[in-house]
């Protein structure tokens, strides 16, 4: 059986095919993990901002008992 010759603009069309599936394959694999590490970040993000929120709540409370200690000693400093 005689063997089909193709054409070297032939070869060149099947390999282009052959390596661009390929890449699209890569591509798509890359995308995906990025996607996927943009998404843990979001998360990160999203966990750190509420940690900072709860740290600025902790010190306004703080700032406000040492205000009141201040104010409490201050007077019986100065009225006794």
């Amino acid at each position: 059986m005689a063997r089909k010759k193709i054409t070297p603009k032939e070869f060149s069309e099947v390999a282009t095919g052959v390596r661009l599936s390929s890449h699209e394959k890569i591509c798509a694999l890359r995308h995906k993990h990025i996607l996927d590490s943009i998404q843990e970040l979001n998360k990160e993000v999203k966990s750190l901002r509420q940690d900072v929120l709860k740290g600025k709540g902790v010190v306004s409370a703080l700032v406000f008992v040492g205000s009141c200690v201040v104010a409490i000693i201050g007077f019986f400093k100065f009225n006794g």
